[in-house]
């Protein structure tokens, strides 16, 4: 009688919020698609604990905002990236999942295919080479077999970019649909008055600091224009403070909410809605809110931006309207983020007109673009991290492959973020 086979090894890397949220998400499914036989372990947060997974260290730490934070943290860095690289060779999985964090996470695998090249490295969530630095996309085949992308024009991209061999799995966002979307009541809510406008500065002190102000004076000139608004201002519990004392001199008083269930609850009864520009407009495309997009940088910023744009061809830098395919939400960057601009691109999205009628149409075929209906996204990426896994020990069952191309230095300095919180990725 043959023995069982020896259940699969799947290791997962995750190296902030964010993707350790999508780590818990892939762990459970991982354990749902294996009747709970796989053997997890990685390095991870609060969430891939809870789904099992007990990292060896805090991803506290792994988090820079800001150029100056270098220093201070970039030693306990580098111990961590080699820390993490220790573990998931010593793991011998038959798999490892980075997820995410690609200044962390991709010197994690180089470090493992340099020491392990045995081990498949899947990619959950690209860095974004279709955005700058395309050559980072063939860069990643030395050390990334497969890549799995949240946002559907991403395979398309590492094709053009000979990149790994790229899957789209699906936006984590399908998975919270409910929290988006309105029922019966909350339909009516979002057509009658005073329509509810949300006001979505940013997440960060210094978007805050940068938005708040025009913010506040393009919704006064609303109200003065269209009449009543109720604004409703969600924002996170360590600056509502901050927010408060900011929006003070506000001549239309906002509503601040901080609990997420109020939230979603404004999203989903809201009219319109003014934002900042990220993930937030994807959330308030799927949730059927017409929006208009601002963003404000600093000066240097602006410049390093403008010229990653230029280089890149980016017909927008609107994660709904990239998504979308076309330019449906307003963009107003820079020096067109006015409080008159503002306004006069606010206004029509309260009343039925073609302004409002065009985004909420566009909005209508994000289902069909995003894959809603079909499988979770973690239960997709879940399957194709098991064919990975079944693939690499079905060809080299107890035995290595021959050593790949060197590839580089896993420990070289790892960028930081700035201080608008993007990614200097590797």
């Amino acid at each position: 009688m043959s023995e069982a086979p020896r259940p699969l090894s799947i290791y997962i890397i995750a190296g902030e919020e964010s993707g350790d949220a999508l780590g818990a998400a892939l762990a459970r499914a991982l354990s749902a698609q294996t009747a709970g036989t796989v053997k997890l372990a990685g390095v991870g947060g609060r969430a891939m604990a809870a789904a099992g997974i007990e990292s060896p260290f805090p991803i506290d730490d792994l988090s820079i905002v800001g150029l100056m934070a270098i220093p201070q943290k970039l030693p306990k860095i580098l111990r961590h990236i080699r820390e993490a690289t220790r573990t998931a060779v010593a793991a011998r999985p038959d798999a490892l999942v980075i997820v995410d964090s690609p200044d962390f996470t991709h010197r994690v695998a180089r470090g493992v295919r340099l020491q392990a090249p045995a081990i498949p490295i899947l990619d959950y969530v690209s860095p974004s080479v279709w955005a700058w630095r395309s050559g980072r996309a063939r860069a990643m085949r030395a050390y990334v077999d497969r890549v799995l992308a949240i946002l559907p024009f991403e395979p398309e991209a590492y094709r053009r970019l000979k990149g790994p061999p790229c899957s789209y799995v699906g936006h984590p966002l399908i998975e919270r649909l409910s929290e988006l979307r309105p029922n019966a009541q909350e339909a009516v809510r979002r057509q009658n008055g005073p329509p509810i406008v949300l006001a979505l500065p940013g997440s960060r002190s210094t978007e805050i600091k940068r938005h708040i102000d025009i913010f506040g004076r393009a919704l006064a000139a609303v109200a003065a224009r269209a009449g009543p608004i109720d604004v409703v201002l969600p924002t996170v519990p360590h600056l509502v403070t901050r927010v408060r004392e900011a929006v003070a001199g506000w001549a239309v008083t906002p509503r601040l909410v901080v609990e997420p269930a109020e939230k979603w609850a404004a999203f989903r009864s809201a009219r319109a809605a003014l934002a900042a520009s990220g993930t937030v407009t994807l959330e308030l495309a799927l949730s059927g809110v017409p929006t208009v997009a601002a963003y404000k940088l600093h000066l240097l910023e602006a410049i390093i931006a403008r010229i990653i744009r230029i280089q890149s061809r980016l017909p927008s830098v609107i994660l709904a309207n990239l998504v979308l395919g076309e330019n449906a939400v307003p963009e107003l960057i820079q020096e067109d983020c006015t409080a008159e601009k503002l306004t006069e691109a606010l206004v029509p999205l309260l009343s039925d007109t073609p302004e409002r009628s065009r985004q909420t149409k566009a909005f209508a075929r994000l289902d069909g673009i995003m894959g809603v209906g079909e499988a979770a996204p973690s239960a997709k990426a879940a399957a194709i991290v098991l064919e990975v896994a079944r693939e690499a020990v079905a060809r080299h069952p107890g035995a290595d492959v021959p050593p790949r191309a060197r590839p580089a230095d896993p420990h070289a300095p790892v960028a930081a973020k700035d201080q608008n919180g993007m990614a200097l990725e590797c």
